[in-house]
């Protein structure tokens, strides 16, 4: 069960576990007892084979408000600061093997715009706001330039790094930090339409394409198809593969869609 006082709420049900940030009286900042109990979580739903998709929420009114600054000035003494954890937050949504969706209801400010753009999919709300503003205070967006300049349109990158300026979620969606921008009241029924779609998938299938989207290709195209073609003719004639071929020429799900109707219902773990 999720401790009364933990950081990340976790809940499970349909193959779905949502990882809530709960820590709205610093707007969900992201302190070391936060980052902590979200890679816990992030493990926990790895681990679990019931468990298919991941999506990370959150309780207040803002998302996340980036590093906890109170921590990292308390942190000066010592010569170090927190945000070095960040990029073992960062680099295990990116690197999760289950596809992760992130739910923006409300403001995302410096990393954690790193965390939504970790995530394979981001909806947010049209209303919600973002901002790089870390030249603001002095310092630049270093670790989430990992997950978050993949994603974005280099232009908009230069515009939106330098200047600190905030931009609503259209803008967001139309440089690449989002997948949809959809009106507040519509947020909810639009995650839940990437998770039903995405539960679907095969378990295995769905890593295996998580790594076709990482992966570096080989510099000489025959070189490269050759590779694919062997990755694909090991999917093909995996167990899940052959189960798929069989589920769609009879018609019937496949196990592992026919495995959701049986699971429990919703769990707090």
């Amino acid at each position: 069960m999720t401790s009364p006082d933990a950081l990340v709420r976790v809940s499970t049900a349909r193959g779905v576990t949502t990882l809530t940030l709960d820590s709205p009286h610093n707007r969900n900042a992201l302190s070391t007892p936060l980052m902590t109990s979200l890679l816990d979580g992030i493990a926990a739903a790895v681990a679990d084979d019931a468990v298919r998709v991941i999506v990370l929420d959150h309780t207040g009114p803002v998302f996340c408000s980036g590093a906890d600054l109170k921590e990292t000035a308390a942190a000066y003494a010592s010569g170090s600061v927190p945000a070095g954890m960040l990029g073992d937050v960062l680099a295990a949504v990116w690197e999760c093997p289950k596809p992760v969706v992130a739910r923006v209801a409300g403001p995302a400010r410096a990393g954690g715009l790193g965390l939504i753009a970790a995530a394979d999919l981001a909806v947010c709300a049209q209303e919600a706001t973002f901002a790089f503003t870390e030249v603001r205070i002095g310092v630049i967006p270093a670790v989430i330039s990992a997950t978050v300049l993949p994603r974005l349109h280099p232009r908009a990158a230069a515009e939106l790094y330098l200047t600190g300026d905030t931009f609503d979620g259209r803008r967001a969606a139309e440089v690449g930090l989002v997948t949809a921008a959809v009106p507040a009241a519509e947020l909810d029924a639009a995650v839940a339409r990437f998770c039903d779609s995405l539960v679907r998938g095969a378990p295995g299938a769905l890593a295996g394409a998580k790594e076709l989207l990482r992966r570096r290709p080989a510099t000489d195209l025959r070189e490269e198809i050759a590779d694919l073609s062997t990755i694909s003719t090991g999917f093909f004639l995996s167990e899940e593969g052959m189960e798929g071929v069989l589920a769609f020429r009879a018609k019937r799900p496949a196990r592992w869609v026919a495995a959701l109707d049986d699971a429990p219902g919703e769990r707090a773990d």
